[in-house]
């Protein structure tokens, strides 16, 4: 998701999967040595380049970790672009073996982000991330990012508390003034610099284009000709551009919740405003079938009423026990962690609740969720991995008078939570040490096997617009309509969509382009 537009702090364009608040808040350790021994991968053999044989022909070791899983680690070149030159990297996989004892091969998973963790949600979440059906089908392998969690990874603050700062903190200036810019700029710098010193090298190198010469080569490590892949949220947006650059290659994909790989950063970031605005009122509108609904008057009045709150909180934020603030940014994150999925919505009712006394509990529980922070640790390193992997992704916009216009087409489009917008625009990609190099343009993918783009019509993070878009790109996409409210269409449990997209990667039936499934 985006790291809201807000008054105070810079903000970073993102798109990133947060799973349901009833599925998992929290995840137990890395289980590590539950079972040894281990099996061996047999990579394809396939040819390469010379400089690329010994990663594409490395042998992987499965070995038990708990719960039916399995871990290996792999290794890649830092740059992709010189592999023969500098360190290697490593990257983190699991699996879970196929239940029917005779696979048709691997399916990879990828949960979104930049920054979310594929190895926890397939280590722990499986039977969440795909059906029994295609559990008995496939191994199912999911893997962290360069740059995410297990993986070689970004590291930026290794204390939490400055952590607290960078995210909570409140500058101390008037918003706006020269004094605000320099203190947000200033905090940018020192977050930069952090994320450089700490990570090293490997901060370069953290772009999705690397991501996908990672996946290709452990596809070939695994021991499959062809990809299947499935690709949630950002997950999207690594399935379609490996596509676009190794169509041969693709076996089954399917891409739910959509992105666009032709948005700018403002693009993302006007759309989501948007569609997070629509998503409140969505909720807003089933307030009253929810129970103890804090807003009893009309969808108009209620947005105004959140209007006032964001205001009040912009200029008074009420202080928690363990000392941080809840603002008007604490609150755009909560409010948007909430609307992912109309399951949370009950969530977003006991904060509003709550913060009329000047509670800020479930405010900040929902805010540390999308933080990955518990009990004033950060369990993860989410945050740092998706702002280092959209500054390589993104061109940064630093023209003032841009800026200025696009804040008022985002406060056009989201009256109730833009609020004035950033002056500064992305300040913190501004002042990266690693900057976007290339352009953005569509994938065709021209070549390639049917490929299946799943969009929901009621998704605030990847708007519908975006599945359209890509479905029209690809060569050979195929569109699935999902008509309801949330952002990932297959963990509804919607049977159209399910067995639509079972039948595609078990048998390769591909549904008719542009099929609807109505959630009623």
């Amino acid at each position: 998701m985006t790291r809201p537009q807000n008054r105070r702090a810079a903000s970073i364009a993102a798109i990133i999967l947060v799973p349901t608040l009833l599925l998992s808040g929290c995840v137990p350790g890395w289980l590590q040595g539950l079972v040894s021994g281990g099996e061996t991968s047999t990579p394809t053999g396939e040819e390469v380049a010379e400089e690329l044989r010994p990663y594409y022909t490395q042998v992987l070791t499965w070995t038990g970790c708990g719960g039916g899983a399995q871990c290996a680690t792999a290794i890649a070149p830092l740059d992709w672009d010189n592999p023969g030159e500098g360190d290697d990297i490593e990257l983190a996989l699991v699996r879970h073996p196929a239940t029917g004892g005779q696979p048709q091969g691997s399916l990879f998973i990828n949960p979104g982000g930049p920054g979310a963790s594929g190895f926890d949600f397939v280590r722990d979440s499986v039977d969440f991330a795909v059906s029994a059906d295609l559990r008995r089908e496939f191994d199912i392998v999911g893997w962290d990012p360069r740059g995410v969690g297990r993986s070689s990874a970004v590291t930026c603050y290794t204390d939490p508390a400055d952590l607290d700062e960078f995210i909570f903190g409140i500058p101390e200036s008037e918003f706006g003034t020269p004094e605000w810019e320099a203190e947000v700029i200033a905090s940018s710098v020192a977050f930069a610099e952090a994320c450089a010193e700490n990570t090293g090298p490997l901060l370069g190198f953290v772009d999705t284009n690397s991501t996908v010469r990672d996946l290709d080569m452990m596809r070939a490590v695994v021991g499959d000709a062809q990809l299947n892949y499935f690709g949630y949220s950002y997950g999207t947006d690594i399935g379609a551009r490996y596509a676009d650059r190794f169509p041969e290659k693709v076996g089954r994909l399917v891409l739910d919740g959509a992105t666009d790989p032709t948005t700018t950063t403002f693009d993302v970031v006007l759309a989501q405003s948007e569609g997070f605005e629509n998503a409140l009122r969505a909720y807003l509108e089933g307030c009253q079938d929810l129970g103890a609904c804090p807003f009893p008057g009309t969808v108009e009045e209620s947005l105004a009423l959140i209007a006032d709150l964001y205001d009040r909180l912009d200029e008074n934020p009420i202080q928690a026990d363990d000392g941080r603030f809840f603002d008007a940014n604490v609150l755009d994150i909560a409010v948007a962690t909430a609307l992912y999925d109309e399951e949370s919505w009950s969530f977003l009712s006991q904060m509003f609740t709550e913060l009329r006394t000047g509670i800020v509990d479930t405010g900040f529980l929902l805010a540390d969720f999308y933080y990955g922070r518990e009990n004033g640790e950060y369990i993860d390193n989410s945050l740092e991995a998706f702002i280092a992997i959209n500054c390589l992704d993104y061109p940064v916009e630093t023209d003032r008078a841009v800026i200025a216009e696009q804040n008022a087409q985002i406060r056009a489009v989201a009256p109730t939570t833009a609020g004035e917008g950033n002056p500064l625009g992305d300040a913190l990609c501004a002042n990266w040490p690693y900057q976007f190099e290339g352009e953005l343009g569509p994938v065709s993918a021209a070549g390639a096997a049917p490929i299946l783009v799943v969009g929901t019509t009621g998704d605030p993070a990847t708007p519908f617009q975006w599945a359209e878009a890509l479905a029209e790109q690809l060569e050979s996409g195929v569109l699935l309509t999902y008509v309801g409210e949330g952002h990932i269409a297959y963990d509804e449990g919607d049977p159209c969509i399910v067995d639509a997209v079972d039948a595609y990667f078990i048998s390769g039936t591909v549904p008719a382009d542009g099929l609807v499934c109505d959630a009623g």
